[in-house]
């Protein structure tokens, strides 16, 4: 299984979630992880809004922070390149998405043209509606 690893699943292992634990089994079995630039700049993002509006305290953002860092060492990271933002200004199948899930929809196009067999790791409900619409397994598998 190769995922294409998207923010929502990363800050969900991340910030410990619901479903944190299960995404973090699938990274840890994949032969391969690729992932967007964009999925690690999301990430920083989401810890320094949590340290400026108060929700979580500088050194546990540091923390998360390191483990994202170390993580993503093991990871392919996708540039944005003129490819990916190129199909990102096209439809998608269940318009309207927002700008970066069109990133990140686009960027898994094209993960998909050099692996075909690579999945979706995804929590957002419009990448998965999208990405299924699309043809990509999705991961993690819902839970009926």
């Amino acid at each position: 299984m190769i995922p294409y690893a998207e923010s929502s699943a990363i800050l969900s292992w991340l910030l410990g979630e619901r479903r944190g634990a299960t995404v973090r089994e699938l990274l840890a079995g994949a032969e391969l992880v690729l992932a967007s630039e964009l999925t690690v700049l999301e990430c920083h993002r989401a810890l320094l809004r949590a340290v400026h509006t108060g929700r979580m305290a500088e050194g546990e953002a540091g923390d998360l922070r390191g483990r994202l860092s170390h993580a993503s060492l093991h990871w392919v990271l996708l540039a944005m390149d003129s490819e990916v933002l190129e199909r990102a200004r096209r439809p998608f199948p269940g318009e309207p998405i927002r700008t970066l899930d069109a990133i990140h929809l686009a960027t898994a196009l094209t993960a998909r043209s050099a692996v075909p067999n690579v999945a979706l790791l995804s929590l957002d409900e419009r990448v998965r509606r999208n990405g299924a619409e699309l043809g990509f397994q999705l991961l993690p598998p819902l839970v009926p």
